[in-house]
This record gives structure tokens, sequence and C-alpha cells, in this order.
């Protein structure tokens, strides 16, 4: 780390690298760095399987389909999906077909593992170690908070020269920027500060040039506007700390804590629309659930459960719809092609 790099590179390396945080398994909730919805409520995976069951009866896709899951961790969404599919059309757990996209040889372990434990043998789970080996006819998409973990460069504009973020020795220092396509990119788009995330083209590519009809559903925090700050931050035990905190020792965090930032939709939404995409929906993951059918699943509960048990996942539930938490700071993006 003695050399300098750009900042993709240090979050790249971060993440990824062998001995990075993404390369051991983590723990998620309460035990772990941070939360997500799958961590929250079995129903946020169940609300996504109740869509899947709509999509299917509908013809929008085939009963022999495949459901992918693209940045797994644990495997606990698709196995939550693959339930409540099971409870709502039991007959199409012998018709889909189920598979995670996942680099890591020992995640994928994980996954197998915990798979055979909730499924025995009823699942067929299948892996691919990047999505340029998917080349599937029918597939449904679902990728949970994958985009905000992509690398990211950092800009930043004084005296109306746009500037580059660095690392060296675990320090960021701003350079005059001499990346065309990045100058271009915040022009288009009027950044001024922030981060302008690296990868989203090239993965959005493959995906439509390998699979021929989909549904590709993604949850992240973000908006469809750039926020002109930056929101680069370190979760550690549920602690957050922003990236340029004062005092904050970055090597201290290196490798050990999650990095992440806002993501921006837009970006993503062109992205898809240059591959001739058009059928795309963009909400918050509150109306997202709602719409996929959340309170439908509750009311199934209710007729199955003693009170106590209804009232305690209604409360998991207000956890992931609540305007000022996750159902609003959270966004979904639903693209059908």
């Amino acid at each position: 780390m003695n050399k300098k790099i750009k900042f993709s590179e240090y979050f790249n390396s971060w993440l990824y690298e062998n001995d990075g945080y993404y390369s051991k398994y983590k723990q998620i909730g309460k035990k772990g760095d941070f939360y997500t919805a799958v961590s929250t409520s079995s129903f946020f995976g169940g609300t996504i399987g109740k869509r899947i069951v709509d999509a299917i009866q509908s013809k929008e896709l085939p009963k022999d389909c495949t459901i992918l899951e693209i940045g797994a961790h644990h495997g606990y969404l698709l196995a939550d999906i693959i339930q409540f599919i099971y409870t709502l059309k039991p007959e199409l757990i012998q018709t889909l077909n189920f598979a995670i996209v996942e680099r890591y040889p020992h995640l994928q372990k994980h996954q197998k593992e915990y798979f055979k434990d909730s499924f025995d043998n009823a699942i067929d789970l299948l892996h691919y170690n990047d999505i340029n080996e998917v080349e599937i006819e029918n597939c449904f998409v679902v990728a949970n908070e994958i985009f905000d973990a992509f690398s990211c460069e950092l800009v930043f504009t004084k005296d109306d020269v746009l500037q580059q973020g660095f690392v060296k020795k675990h320090n960021i220092e701003f350079e005059n920027c001499e990346d065309e396509d990045l100058i271009n990119h915040c022009k288009k788009y009027k950044i001024t500060k922030g981060e302008v995330a690296v990868g989203y083209e090239n993965f959005i590519n493959t995906l439509c040039k390998n699979i021929k009809n989909f549904e590709f559903i993604t949850f992240d925090y973000g908006d469809n506007y750039p926020r002109n700050d930056f929101s680069t931050r370190i979760y550690s035990k549920h602690e957050v700390f922003a990236l340029f905190e004062d005092n904050l020792d970055l090597k201290k965090y290196y490798k050990t804590s999650d990095i992440t930032y806002d993501v921006f939709f837009t970006h993503l939404i062109d992205c898809f629309k240059e591959n001739k995409v058009k059928d795309i929906v963009y909400s918050t993951q509150m109306q997202a659930l709602i719409d996929f059918g959340i309170i439908d699943l509750l009311e199934i509960l209710k007729q199955h459960v003693d009170e106590n048990t209804y009232l305690r996942e209604v409360q998991k539930v207000k956890t992931l719809l609540e305007p000022t938490g996750m159902g609003d700071r959270f966004k979904m993006l639903q693209i059908k092609k």
C-alpha cells in the first residue's frame, strides 16, 4: 500500500483480494457488522418468492425457469424465496431451477451446507463462479445489495476542475482528473462531488447478453439523483464511520470491516436502457414490497399461527417498510427483458 493507487483499486482490494473483507465468511445481523433486509425478516425473501409465483402464473416466465441469486452470502435469501414458493405453489419446486453466482469456493461450500440442512436433497443448487458463465434462456434474477459493493472512484470539484481520489499508505489525496471517461460521466450526470461506480456497464451488458428473457430485481440504498456529497462509509460491529471522518484510521478497518456507498440508480437504469431494455420500474423498498404482496403474505400467516407469533413477524415487517428507515432509504429496481 506504499504505492499510489486509484481509490477504485483500493476499494476493490479492501473487499475482494484473497484476504479481503468478502473473501472470509461473515455473520450478518446482530453478531455481524451490519443488518440487511434479509436478516430482518424472512418475509423479505418471501415477498420476492410471491412475485416469482405471480410472474409464472401470468406467463411472464415459464415454470421451468431458473431462479438466480447474485451475491448470496450465506444463502438465506434464496432459501427464504424457495420456502415461500413451496408454501404458495409447492408444485413449482419440482420444475424450477435454483442457482447462485458466487466467486469464493468456501462460500459456495457454506451455501451448499445450508441448503442441505434446510432442504435435505429436495433442492439441487447450481453454482456459477462468475456472471460471465451464466447462459440461460429464462431467468428470474435477484441481487440484494450488490451494487454498493462495486468499486468506485472518488471525485471532487475544486476551482471548477474535477479532482480524482488516490490512496497512498491508507491516506486519500485528490489530484486533477486525467480520465476523460470519468470527466464525461460527471458532466453527463452533473456530479461535482461523491462516488462514481466502476463496472456497472460490464455487469449489465453481460447480463443482457447471456440471458434471453429475464426479470431482474435489486434492492439497495441510494437514489435516482446524485447527492453531490461523499456517501462512502465503513461498517464495523454496527458502528458507522464516514470515510472522511476526522482522525479516522483507514488502516485499522482495511479488509476487516465493510465499506460501501450510496447507489446512483439513474446510472444503473441508463446501463439497461443502453441494452434496449425499456420495461423498468424504480421505487422505494416499501412500495415494492407492498406491490409484490407482503401484506397478503401476512394475512396468510395470521390464519395459521397464534397471535403472538403473528405480531412478532408484523414488527419485523414494519422495519422493512417504515418510511423513516429501510422502507424509504432502500430503493428497488425491477427490470424485465
